[in-house]
């Protein structure tokens, strides 16, 4: 067990979690470990803390201004951890990642347009695109025993065939736990401006690398300041979704202008506590996120020796980023039998892989995703189990 684990890790049963206490909503029961929202068990850094505690003694929740130091904490942040010179004339912010790529679908293209992804893929860009009336398409990740990369040539004969107009990305992707390369970038980005297609790049998980992976942002990938737009939020790598918080960085004036046309036909607005929380987890989160990184590689790499060993069919692909586990299991399920199997069987509750491809291309699927952001314990129970239930 690691210093961070005895400092941070905390059972939240009875604390109305998503994940350990919201079982019943999807699963209909409540007796399975979960390892499925992707949120983590351990308590948020202590300068967060203090800082809203701070806000609570003064115990007034009135009107307040945007201070500029909480832009200036996350450009400061940007340029430390991922070198990335950020302005601030280029930062919105909306009330999460998935609220943002909402308001950009609709805010650069029209109902009926085609929007691409890459599949497997985080299901809420599925649903954004069909929740907002346009139309889906997939470009398959090659898949190499685990290893996936994007697949160029599909890609752009998917943007071409479909006269695709919005590029929505996923760096570190998700549920693959794949860190792009620059090149790999490099070359969406390239067909993306060749057929005039906006890129959303969701980089909500940027800070969650493993194995000494390095994250390198789509705006720095390749010149592209005039076709993408960034979305990213102290949540994954603080613990902070609840308060609902991210930035846009978007550097043209053209995507700015017309992002801002379309927020003017909607209202909304952020709360004092959620920009109190991302200032501290950017002023003073460094330390405790390096601890977190350190216990993250510990779980991934206890996990992978467990299951290496008394379930060597199970396929886990290389986690570079996120803490999120991609798991094969073809070898010991069915795509029928896969739900009883980890959930009557092993008694979990996970991602099913069926959950991020298209009905009709993950119809035959049988991965699972887990989530390791948790205590080294709880890591070896979900191994435990898988290896006695399925073996």
């Amino acid at each position: 067990m690691t210093e961070f684990e005895q400092k941070y890790y905390v059972d939240r049963r009875g604390s109305d979690s998503a994940k350990w206490d919201g079982l019943q909503s999807l699963f209909k029961r409540t007796d399975l470990m979960p390892f499925w929202v992707a949120d983590m068990d351990f308590r948020c850094p202590d300068g967060v803390r203090a800082a809203l505690m701070k806000m609570a003694e003064y115990n007034l929740y009135g009107y307040y201004s945007a201070p500029p130091a909480v832009d200036e904490a996350f450009i400061g942040w940007e340029k430390s951890r991922h070198g990335y010179q950020v302005k601030r004339e280029w930062l919105r912010n909306t009330p999460g990642v998935v609220s943002g790529i909402y308001r950009l679908i609709n805010a650069f293209t029209q109902p009926g347009d085609a929007c691409i992804i890459l599949s497997p893929c985080y299901y809420p860009f599925m649903n954004a695109v069909s929740d907002c009336g346009r139309r889906l398409v997939c470009s398959m990740l090659k898949n190499d025993a685990g290893y996936y990369s994007p697949d160029p040539e599909d890609f752009e004969r998917n943007i071409v065939s479909n006269s695709v107009r919005l590029f929505i990305l996923c760096s570190p992707h998700n549920p693959v736990g794949r860190v792009w390369t620059k090149n790999e970038l490099a070359a969406l980005l390239d067909i993306c401006r060749r057929h005039g297609v906006i890129v959303i790049s969701d980089e909500i998980h940027q800070d969650i690398l493993l194995g000494g992976s390095v994250h390198v942002p789509t705006a720095m990938a390749a010149p592209c300041d005039d076709l993408a737009v960034t979305l990213t939020a102290p949540s994954k790598t603080f613990n902070l979704a609840g308060m609902s918080f991210s930035y846009m960085i978007a550097p043209d004036a053209g995507l700015l202008k017309r992002y801002d046309k379309y927020i003017k036909t909607i209202h909304g607005g952020l709360s004092t506590p959620a920009r109190i929380a991302a200032r501290a987890a950017y002023e003073t989160g460094a330390q405790w996120l390096d601890g977190l990184l350190a216990q993250l590689n510990e779980n991934a790499l206890l996990l992978r020796e467990i299951l290496s060993e008394k379930l060597p069919g199970a396929v886990l692909s290389p986690l570079q980023g996120t803490y999120l586990q991609w798991i094969d299991l073809s070898a010991y399920v069915t795509a029928q039998n896969i739900k009883e199997k980890v959930q009557d069987t092993c008694g979990l509750a996970v991602d099913y892989g069926s959950w991020f491809f298209t009905p009709e291309d993950g119809s035959d699927d049988c991965h699972i995703r887990v989530n390791l952001a948790t205590g080294s314990g709880n890591v070896i129970e979900l191994a435990e189990r898988l290896a006695h239930g399925l073996k």
